[in-house]
């Protein structure tokens, strides 16, 4: 006990302060139970620290993650128990789904330690999942996803950056352009920046690694996240590999899963599997018609990466500019939490009625023309007009 506290109090000492995720301010910290959970590298650990630094008696919290090999030769509820009778009340468990059977943990303690408020996260998205034990009615889930461009300029910078909710956006695109240039000196250059160095915060330590350490993310999920939640062989591993590659590289995706099938070398049937892994891994995002419903059988309109920044890494010179564009718009919604969907015409249909069409400044209104609620979303302009948007603007979601 006395290790893990020691480990636990060094950590805390070096935690960086001086900015907090949106989420922190949403979560319900009085509950008896919540789950963080997010893709590796978008701040979970952080967060949680930030929160005991700032409001939790030192002397009664513990924060320790479940990969530590203090866990190999330790029963977590037992140690959940002794930290209770030493007056632990506040018990934060990292990385949760590295523990053998981590959910009857959970449960047990939550059940049997009445007093104990109990935070956990994980970075495996599937294997939170696929919880055997109902922990519903005991955990408030929530969703940490990468950083939002108002994110980015705001640890970059230094910047307190408000956000905007969707349909103020649309309505008010103008007037809050305006209040945001007051702030942000050039929004289009961090916008560029962002692209490429945005979405995961450890580009706090530095650019010139920023790539390498996606790479190695990327790794990470597939070699050992993907095989400890579901039964892939290693084939399939280096495929999923060669599929990021392939997405990464193309224009704004329309996969043809026969010939993309045959280009990974496998089946149809297992090639929408893989898809289906991947978006669940949050390493891409498959875009479907409202219409056709989210069914795994069912193939998707339109695959792209989860985020530009792993564009930037996978895609060998120059990405192509729509596909950065549209990745972009497409993350920015979907993790504000908006439902995007793929329209007839245009681009994305936002909440089932905003049809927004994405492109550079000089984009026409040509493809949407006569369309209800039509939007065009236009890179490269500072200032919008009428049903003409900035895509900047919509970083500013979360």
């Amino acid at each position: 006990m006395e290790v893990l506290i020691n480990k636990f109090r060094r950590l805390i000492s070096t935690n960086r302060t001086e900015f907090r995720r949106g989420l922190s301010y949403q979560i319900n910290w009085k509950a008896r139970g919540i789950c963080i959970e997010g893709a590796r590298g978008t701040g979970k650990s952080t967060m949680m620290l930030q929160y005991i630094q700032a409001n939790l008696p030192l002397e009664q919290t513990l924060y320790t993650s479940l990969d530590d090999l203090y866990f190999r030769q330790n029963n977590l509820v037992e140690v959940a128990e002794r930290f209770y009778g030493l007056g632990g009340r506040h018990l934060f468990l990292d990385e949760v789904h590295k523990y053998d059977d981590w959910q009857t943990a959970v449960k047990n303690i939550y059940d049997f330690l009445p007093e104990m408020k109990l935070v956990i996260s994980g970075s495996s998205i599937l294997a939170l999942q696929q919880s055997r034990v109902d922990l519903s009615r005991r955990l408030l889930n929530y969703h940490l996803p990468e950083l939002s461009l108002r994110e980015y300029i705001s640890i970059k910078d230094s910047l307190e950056v408000p956000a905007y909710n969707f349909d103020d956006i649309l309505t008010n695109h103008v007037e809050i352009a305006q209040e945001l240039h007051k702030i942000i000196p050039s929004p289009l250059k961090s916008l560029n920046d962002y692209f490429s160095y945005g979405a995961y915060p450890f580009f706090v330590e530095g650019e010139s690694d920023y790539f390498m350490r996606i790479n190695q993310l990327i790794n990470v999920i597939i070699d050992y996240d993907l095989p400890e939640a579901k039964a892939i062989e290693v084939a399939t591993l280096a495929k999923l590999k060669k599929l990021l590659y392939v997405i990464s590289t193309s224009v704004p995706f329309t996969p043809n899963i026969s010939k993309l099938a045959e280009h990974v070398d496998t089946s149809r049937i297992r090639l929408l599997e893989m898809l289906h892994i991947l978006e669940q891994a949050q390493l891409i995002n498959n875009l479907r018609s409202a219409s056709h419903g989210i069914s795994l059988m069912n193939k998707p309109e339109k695959v792209y990466l989860h985020n530009t920044s792993l564009i930037a890494a996978l895609a060998e010179g120059k990405p192509e500019t729509g596909n950065v564009r549209e990745t972009f718009f497409l993350s920015q919604v979907q993790n504000s939490g908006a439902t995007v969907t793929y329209p007839k015409v245009g681009d994305f249909m936002v909440n089932g009625k905003f049809l927004m069409e994405v492109g550079g400044k000089n984009k026409s209104g040509k493809q949407i023309q006569g369309e209800a609620q039509a939007y065009i979303v236009a890179d490269d302009l500072e200032y919008g007009f009428g049903n003409k948007i900035p895509l900047w603007l919509f970083g500013f979601l979360y």
